[in-house]
């Protein structure tokens, strides 16, 4: 199946995924710029002293910025963008985030924690289309069911909340049956693990924690910091801080008092899946499996630069090792 258009023509076939707290219009309009989807979460976009149209603001400047750039740059325009929206029924203000989005004719919406046939609607309504986020096939089988156009298979490895899959069998399972668009999550961090998702079967990669460290994101230096110094066993999978199974940085759950080689698992009692993470944990710093390959804090554009230019040569490697084995 062809890829809807706003999936089309992108420099690489990235998302940037929807980073709580650290996605905001600056980080979104970098990755756009770049030639990647750039996302946020609606949630991200926090109420100030009551008012309740802080993402309707966000929408606006995102659309302008990007609008100057394409008539700017006719020959490299700026990829489309996303809102995430968490769909699970704690969340007090989907119902508005719906029609702000819908407004404002978001070309791309990702939907977690649930899947909904009113939100298909609506996005479809206002010309976009919708990518739910699934841990396995029987939640993919439920999404498309419900009208969602694609898939963003989360699988083992993938920062924030992840499933426990290995990518190879989740996307496997997905393409026996499904022929639209589909993008892998789970350590993507490299040019590479972006080829090595399309060789599967995906038709691009789903890509967060390698942003963080980037000049642009809404994240502590020390966090930052952090995703720079730390690598994959630095990781540690639990339930406990949102109720939900993910991935978080050991040395954060430590500096918070915390062992994290013996975490408890959740108290449901406890859990706000529509806003902030309770107040104890805040700095409990979520990250995917792929951060060794952060080296630096970089600028958006230039991780993107760094991106193309391995996904290019492990074409090539890929091209060559093809050849040699034929011959």
């Amino acid at each position: 199946m062809a890829l809807p258009h706003q999936l089309q023509n992108l420099r690489l076939p990235l998302i940037g995924s929807p980073l709580f707290i650290i996605s905001t219009p600056d980080l979104v309009i970098a990755q756009c710029k770049a030639g990647i989807v750039g996302s946020f979460p609606a949630l991200n976009a926090r109420e100030k002293d009551g008012d309740p149209i802080e993402l309707d603001r966000w929408l606006t400047r995102i659309r302008e910025e990007l609008d100057r750039h394409n008539q700017a740059n006719p020959d490299h325009p700026a990829a489309p963008y996303a809102v995430n929206q968490i769909v699970h029924r704690s969340n007090p203000r989907i119902e508005r985030d719906i029609e702000i989005c819908a407004r404002h004719e978001v070309p791309i919406w990702i939907t977690s924690l649930g899947a909904r046939t009113d939100v298909n609607e609506a996005a479809h309504a206002s010309g976009g289309i919708v990518l739910h986020d699934v841990i396995n096939n029987r939640f993919a089988h439920k999404a498309i069911e419900k009208g969602a156009d694609g898939l963003i298979a989360v699988a083992a490895g993938a920062g924030g909340h992840a499933g426990a899959l290995s990518p190879l069998a989740l996307i496997q399972e997905i393409r026996s049956w499904f022929d639209g668009p589909l993008y892998l999550s789970g350590a993507i961090a490299r040019g590479d693990s972006i080829l090595a998702a399309l060789a599967m079967g995906a038709d691009g990669g789903y890509a967060g924690s390698a942003f963080i460290a980037t000049e642009e994101a809404n994240a502590q230096e020390a966090y930052k910091r952090m995703i720079v110094e730390s690598d994959a066993s630095d990781i540690v999978y639990s339930d406990l801080f949102t109720g939900v199974w993910g991935n978080y940085l050991k040395p954060s759950i430590a500096a918070a008092g915390m062992d994290p080689d013996a975490l408890e698992r959740s108290d449901p009692s406890k859990m706000d899946f529509g806003g902030a993470k309770p107040k104890s944990w805040k700095e409990i710093w979520g990250s995917g499996q792929g951060i060794g390959a952060v080296q630096q804090v970089l600028s958006t554009a230039a991780l993107v630069d760094r991106l193309e230019a391995e996904f290019r040569a492990a074409q090539t490697r890929l091209a060559t090792q093809l050849q040699w084995q034929k011959s």
